[in-house]
């Protein structure tokens, strides 16, 4: 329990509306006490801490001045939100986050009033603010908007499509933009230039307003010395001329842990703006906690950690993880092709593309928060002779769907998309799982789509999509640590479409598309016990599918079940219309596919997750009980 801070203040705060008797020192207090339990929560289940230490001040005025949930305050990505769930009656369950059957790691409308929109993915606050402002105008019941959108997500386009629909529309409509130069990663692009040069060098927040004419929206206090800077300032080219443009009245930029700066410039805002305002402060992520300021990358998303060293504490592993076999890898195919170039969209890290980076610096790119982008500046580098490595995670490439289709597809440039994260994900929940690329990638002609069974086999992949040159490929893995196979000094290329068979055995045949191999293996070796063992084979390639593989598996079996990582509609799909279209179904062949169910699974461990989903060992062991008709101990108790 020392670990616990002692927070009286915070403790008279269940909902938003408590503060509302809090006097500004007061405020003060209870933003310290709020940092200090939020730093406590997250040592105890890990998760996303630097991003809502930089925002705990901007929190509690938030809160102070608007009137959730009345108002719309919406958390753009919801890394953020953690101060927020604290305030916002979640307080009592915050050390269950992100784990099985507690709070989200991210804004959940299901989860609570205070949460009017869900957000997991970056750019999406600004469009679904104005779309709260609109329906107010139009006699909704909907107070205020506000959106808060870190300067990561700005380098999105589609950030940009709202602002200047906002500017348009001219409806009453908050955008704070918080300014840490740090969003997962360092920030690129011109924007992250851009908001630089608003601040560096600037001599107060209200001479910016003041050289914009937003001089009515800055306090009392401030205004009179504002018109006296406003002389001084013509014709200089500063404060937010860009969103002063776009149609907004800008503000600022503010010292964002500063209460002094924040909360009278809120309420004034709050008293007198018609139409659209951007507030632009500026943060320190993992304000206040020292391992957090000093590692503001890896202090994103932490694994429990001790709260007095910052240490995590995560379990030893002795084999590596997937993401690293890739960078690696790819990096060893590169120094043989100087023609291979890898391009992230803000995800170096996480991608493993930080160590391509460091050997190969000129021929990385990290283009921000913008996977269309990063899709069609893949096929122009493709388009140009280049072999574009496009690393991306599952959720993420679906942001960029549309260009996948009509910039590479449609078009055959030969763009790899190297996709991290496949499958469940664990603590970040549904909306992080990698479920539905299968299926959304094998739907495109003269596509090749591949999935690495272990560390190795995606070795041997990289090395596979290295070679395709004429046609899209794709390979997917998971997250976290491989199963410890040995590892190949290099890889080598498969041959396209051929999968293996890895084990021979009798009645049935299981074909698995993906890390799952691991669990068919072990129901395998649980089934060998009773005489059942199945045949098991490695499917590697969803398209083009393996159909000698396929059709001999079924002519060889009373039955075969896929099984794969993916939702509905994916590889066992293909199988099933291979199947159909051979007339092996007409000759009584028992068919089954086991894949993620058509459901949203919520945050729990992958181990949790997959049993949900029923894909473990057990599940698929009664899967091949269930298709021979040979009863369960379960079902004969029923």
């Amino acid at each position: 329990m020392s670990d616990i801070p002692k927070t009286p203040t915070l403790d008279r705060v269940t909902v938003p509306a408590d503060m509302k008797a809090l006097s500004d020192r007061e405020l003060r207090r209870l933003a310290d006490e709020l940092r200090s339990e939020t730093i406590s929560a997250v040592s105890v289940t890990g998760g996303h801490l630097g991003a809502g230490l930089g925002v705990v001040e901007l929190t509690v005025a938030l809160h102070a001045v608007f009137d959730a949930p009345r108002d719309k305050i919406i958390w753009d990505v919801g890394h953020q939100c953690y101060p927020h769930k604290i305030l916002t009656g979640r307080r009592d369950r915050i050390r269950t986050l992100r784990q099985k059957d507690g709070l989200s790691g991210f804004t959940k409308r299901s989860e609570s009033p205070y949460d009017p929109f869900g957000a997991a993915h970056s750019s999406t606050s600004i469009s679904a603010a104005l779309g709260f402002a609109a329906a107010r105008d139009l006699g909704g019941d909907v107070g205020d908007a506000v959106a808060v959108i870190g300067d990561g997500a700005m380098s999105a386009g589609m950030a940009y499509e709202a602002l200047n629909n906002a500017g348009h529309l001219k409806k009453r409509l908050f955008v704070i933009l918080n300014d840490n130069e740090m969003s997962i990663a360092p920030p690129v692009g011109a924007m992250s230039n851009y908001l630089s040069r608003l601040y560096a060098g600037a001599p107060f927040q209200e001479f910016k307003a003041a050289a914009k004419g937003a001089i009515g929206l800055l306090p009392e206090p401030f205004q009179e010395g504002a018109r006296r800077a406003k002389e001084m300032l013509k014709g200089m080219t500063i404060g937010g001329t860009l969103f002063e443009e776009l149609g907004f009245s800008y503000v600022g930029p503010l010292d964002g842990h500063d209460l002094d700066q924040l909360l009278p410039v809120l309420r004034t805002a709050h008293e007198r703006a018609t139409g659209p305002v951007l507030i632009h402060v500026v943060t320190k992520k993992g304000k206040g906690y020292a391992p957090a300021e000093r590692a503001a990358d890896k202090g994103h998303a932490t694994a429990k950690f001790d709260m007095v060293t910052g240490e995590q504490k995560k379990a030893p592993s002795n084999a590596p993880s997937y993401t690293k076999v890739f960078a690696q890898s790819l990096i060893r195919e590169a120094e043989a092709d100087d023609k291979i170039v890898a391009v992230t969209a803000a995800m170096p890290d996480g991608t493993g593309l930080n160590l391509f980076a460091e050997r190969f610096p000129k021929r990385t790119f990290d283009v921000g928060i913008a996977e269309q982008h990063a899709v069609t500046f893949s096929a122009g580098l493709a388009a140009a002779g280049m072999k574009p490595f496009c690393a991306i995670y599952s959720t993420f490439l679906q942001r960029g769907y549309d260009q996948v289709v009509h910039d590479v597809a449609i078009q055959r440039l030969p763009v790899r998309f190297a996709i991290d994260r496949a499958g469940l994900v664990g603590a970040d929940g549904a909306t992080h799982a990698g479920a539905f690329d299968i299926a959304y990638l094998s739907n495109l002609p003269d596509f090749v789509v591949m999935a690495a069974a272990d560390e190795a086999e995606l070795v041997h992949m990289v090395a596979t999509a290295a070679e395709i040159d004429d046609r899209p490929s794709a390979f997917r893995y998971p997250r976290g640590e491989g199963v410890g196979v040995d590892m190949p000094e290099r890889g080598e290329p498969l041959e396209i479409g051929r999968g293996r068979v890895v084990a021979e055995g009798g009645r049935v045949a299981i074909l698995s598309f993906g890390t799952r191999l691991a669990e068919v293996l072990q129901a395998r070796e649980n089934l060998a016990g009773r005489g059942l063992a199945p045949t098991v084979a490695d499917a590697r390639f969803a398209k083009p599918l393996d159909r000698d593989l396929i059709l001999r598996l079924a002519a060889g079996h009373e039955a075969l079940i896929t099984v794969e990582e993916g939702a509905i509609g994916g590889f066992g799909s293909q199988v099933a219309q291979l199947l159909a279209e051979e007339g092996v179904f007409d000759r009584g062949m028992k068919f089954r596919s086991m894949m993620l169910p058509d459901t949203f699974i919520d945050q729990a461990s992958p181990a949790d997750m997959y049993a949900t989903a029923g894909l473990n060992a057990p599940e698929i062991e009664a899967k091949v009980l269930e298709v021979l008709g040979v009863a369960t101990v379960s079902s004969k108790r029923a």
